[in-house]
């Protein structure tokens, strides 16, 4: 994967040349103080609010009539003042009215899925700037986006392209994940298709295979194939109740992209996709593109997306998948209880000598 490649997935640039198949979007370029606002580790304020935030917190006096209890960072009472941007949400506001009033918001690469958790209904549908400002400094995927795009090139010792940084407005549609498929290209050949949602089984693609992959060959060789700017890329794909296929996304041929049912050494070895090792998996391999998907309510998964809810200590911890973190909880825990005993003994010896 060349920087070039990550440049030309930008959606800005292909947005342009397959307009005609994706869902209708606006385009705004974003400033360099909302970029800064949205880099900021500071306390998350939402422009917009109609009262400032502050990091004072009051106990309400006890009915023994004990006075209130203040506390703070640093023993000072701290407002933090939400930034506002007048003129970028004049825009804002007007491309989501031109959208029907509900848009599906992203960066020049990605979207804030990572940050559903934190929305209302865990869903990324927005109505105002307030909302996307929200998801965006929740999400480690936009944070990427504006660090580190380049992270994962192999010409990394090159000087990085000029990137600048656009806020994408996509008319909100209601998508069944089941029907949302990631096609991976090389050479300007469909290698292999796979399932989006792969965590969820899908009796309906189970059922369709034949209908589904014919119609994503379809759509590729019409439409995409020797169309856009790389032979090596990935696209993502919408198959609607209709069998119509939408184009939705495209992403760089690489690591920075999720290989979902497929491996990047399977991708990228040149060799001809194969069946795969695992039960609850299944690939087409005729003439055409592996198809894989998940076959079987067994196999089912939990999102990929959840490591983002909460620490990630605290998943290691549920998962046991590092054990040191785990011995560490246990001595804290014994070192607790052992403090909690030395308190209650020090409580003990101090009654006895009241009485």
């Amino acid at each position: 994967m060349k920087k070039e490649q990550v440049v030309h997935c930008q959606f800005s640039v292909w947005y342009p040349i397959f307009k005609k198949l994706t869902i209708k979007s606006l385009i705004l370029p974003l400033p360099q103080n909302v970029i800064d606002y949205l880099l900021d580790d500071g306390t998350l304020v939402v422009s917009g609010s109609d009262h400032n935030t502050q990091r004072t917190q009051t106990n309400s006096s006890d009915s023994d009539g004990e006075e209130d209890i203040q506390w703070s960072d640093d023993e000072t009472t701290t407002t933090v003042t939400a930034p506002e941007f007048p003129e970028f949400t004049c825009k804002v506001l007007e491309a989501i009215n031109a959208l029907g009033g509900r848009v599906f918001p992203k960066l020049n690469w990605s979207a804030p899925r990572d940050a559903n958790w934190i929305a209302l209904n865990s869903s990324l549908q927005c109505q105002s700037l307030s909302d996307i400002f929200l998801l965006f400094k929740s999400s480690d995927f936009i944070t990427h986006d504006l660090t580190q795009p380049f992270v994962q090139c192999s010409d990394l010792d090159s000087p990085d392209p000029v990137i600048n940084y656009e806020l994408v407005l996509r008319k909100w549609s209601e998508l069944i994940p089941g029907g949302e498929f990631r096609c991976f290209v090389k050479e300007n050949k469909l290698i292999g298709i796979s399932q989006r949602d792969y965590t969820q089984y899908y009796q309906h693609v189970c059922v369709q295979e034949q209908q589904i992959c014919q119609a994503i060959q379809d759509f590729f060789s019409q439409h995409i194939q020797y169309n856009f700017l790389d032979e090596d890329f990935v696209l993502d794909v919408y198959r609607d109740s209709r069998g119509k296929v939408w184009l939705i996304d495209l992403n760089p041929f690489g690591e920075v992209t999720d290989s979902l049912l497929f491996t990047w050494d399977e991708l990228t070895s040149g060799n001809s996709l194969s069946a795969n090792q695992d039960e609850g998996e299944t690939a087409q391999q005729q003439e055409g593109p592996a198809f894989r998907y998940t076959t079987s309510e067994v196999t089912v998964q939990p999102s990929p997306c959840l490591s983002y809810r909460i620490p990630r200590d605290f998943v290691d911890l549920s998962t046991g998948e590092d054990a040191y973190k785990l011995i560490d909880f246990l001595k804290l825990k014994r070192s607790q209880q052992e403090d909690g005993e030395e308190e209650e003994e020090e409580e003990e010896e101090e009654e006895e000598a009241r009485q």
